[in-house]
């Protein structure tokens, strides 16, 4: 964050900025006037960073943004050494190798996997090569097409420039065109009568009383009975020292026990770009597809019906399982029959229209095999790094990147990619010898909407029965056992090959 927030680009001269979303131009007039100087001010902060990148037409531009995003806190970049967090990482995988050999575990990730689905480190690694095998190819392909339609090699930061280029020339229309069909509150909305619809529970906005800062919001859930299930607190927008990304967790966990009887509580992050004076926060698809992501894990913590605060919710689920019900939630962000429920043009309140609407959903395959590999990398890179820890070689953290580089990835990148000092999902957070969890529960919601596939997107028993196996237990049982009651069979990885147009 210190990195992030130290990035300040002026820029004079508005023709630099050329291409660039009005929404981002706007917000960097505005933060160049709050210092009290003329012309634009550019932050590192995500939605700037998307936007140089996807939308910019200055090469310079992307490359000064690409070099300062991948080089934070780091040794090398606009601040190197500043915040190097290099002695960071080399001491946190030590004492977690030192931890699981004080419990009896040859490595981290073999200490890791005690609380997971996964079997073994051997069946982790497979997985992820296996997928990486099927994936690769598809990739390869996809990068050739890029470099086709752009007439030339391309660069690590021109990739999302083109390919927002070729998406517009493939399908008529690229994700910034859509944003004014997505205002952040008619998101939010439709978000919730989706919701009402497939699981009978109501969402309803309650005054915001003492919160933590004028963006959040507070929301009630209560049953088909009017009986409060618990409380959901969002707060959606970028600004100064917040953590960047999108996030959910519990605040408070279901307790149903004498003397400690608490409801549950669930707060819903993102980082948004914030509404201006003249419009509101205006989404993306991809971050619509965000929102109804941590909505899903939103309604895991707070849909339990399991009594004791250390197995509700969220709590005491396999981490290689607990990004199923938000992983799942996200078919329903392209769902037909849901999209109009989504959007409503900020200035004239029309719906998406009935042609981009059918387009759009075109556009979930879109280089569906460069978002596989890249996934891929990081969550081999992450369990081979704790899986092989020596204690005499340290975490040979470059060694490993570099290897799975080699055998995952087909995008080139600078020698200067500090990629593993900014990933905190391993480093500041829950993920460690776990990335691969987000494919691991990829492959389980993939299958469990299938079920819906076959029955109905709403169908009332199939919506039922996944509350009542996969949202309400908890951590109370095993998941497999659980997810096999549900699907009538253990999970199968064809249909994530198929929705991502992986396999025909």
């Amino acid at each position: 964050m210190d990195a992030t927030d130290a990035f300040r680009r002026p820029v004079s001269d508005e023709a630099e900025l050329a291409g660039m979303p009005p929404l981002i131009i706007e917000r960097a007039r505005e933060a160049a006037e709050s210092e009290g100087s003329s012309g634009y001010l550019l932050t590192l902060d995500a939605p700037t960073y998307s936007a140089v990148m996807a939308q910019a037409d200055s090469e310079a531009l992307r490359a000064e943004y690409y070099e300062a995003w991948v080089t934070r806190a780091s040794d090398c970049g606009p601040h190197a050494g500043q915040w190097n967090n290099a002695d960071i990482i080399e001491r946190i995988l030590a004492l977690r190798h030192e931890s699981a050999d004080l419990l009896g575990y040859p490595s981290f990730a073999a200490l890791s996997l005690a609380t997971k689905m996964a079997g073994s480190a051997d069946d982790v690694i497979e997985f992820l090569r296996g997928l990486g095998r099927r994936s690769k190819p598809v990739a390869e392909s996809e990068l050739a097409r890029l470099e086709k339609h752009a007439g030339r090699k391309l660069e690590a930061w021109d990739i999302a420039y083109y390919s927002e280029r070729l998406k517009r020339q493939l399908f008529s229309f690229s994700d910034e065109d859509l944003r004014p069909y997505f205002p952040a509150p008619r998101v939010l909305d439709g978000a919730f009568e989706i919701i009402r619809e497939l699981l009978g529970i109501r969402i309803e906005r309650v005054p915001a009383v003492g919160l933590w800062h004028a963006d959040a919001e507070r929301f009630e859930l209560r049953d088909n009975r009017e009986q409060l299930i618990g409380t959901l607190l969002t707060d959606l927008y970028a600004r100064p020292n917040k953590r960047g990304g999108a996030w959910m967790d519990g605040a408070y966990s279901r307790s149903w026990l004498p003397k400690a009887e608490q409801l549950p509580v669930a707060y819903l992050v993102c980082n948004f770009n914030p509404p201006t004076a003249s419009r509101p926060s205006l989404l993306t698809h991809g971050e619509v597809v965000t929102v109804f992501h941590e909505l899903g894990h939103a309604l895991h913590h707070l849909l339990t019906e399991i009594d004791y605060p250390s197995l509700s919710g969220i709590n005491g689920v396999p981490w290689d399982a607990v990004e199923l019900p938000s992983q799942f939630l996200e078919n329903y962000a392209w769902l037909e029959a849901a999209l109009p429920r989504i959007s409503a043009h900020y200035e004239t309140g029309e719906p998406l229209p009935a042609q981009t609407l059918a387009t759009l959903k075109q556009t979930r395959r879109f280089q569906a095999g460069l978002a596989m590999v890249r996934q891929l990398e990081f969550g081999l890179f992450d369990f081979l790094m704790h899986a092989e820890y020596d204690p005499a070689r340290g975490g040979r953290v470059d060694e490993h990147l570099a290897t799975v580089r080699e055998e995952i990835a087909v995008i080139e990148v600078p020698t200067y990619n500090r990629f593993p000092n900014t990933f905190s999902h391993v480093f500041g957070g829950g993920y460690a010898a776990g990335y691969y969890s987000y494919k691991w529960a990829e492959v389980l919601a993939a299958d469990a909407y299938s079920a819906f596939e076959e029955r109905g997107s709403f169908d009332r028993d199939t919506a039922e029965r996944y509350r009542r196996c996969i949202l309400a237990a908890g951590g109370s049982r095993d998941t497999l056992a659980a997810f096999t009651e549900f699907r009538g069979r253990e999970p199968s990885l064809d249909p994530l090959l198929r929705q991502s147009g992986i396999v025909a």
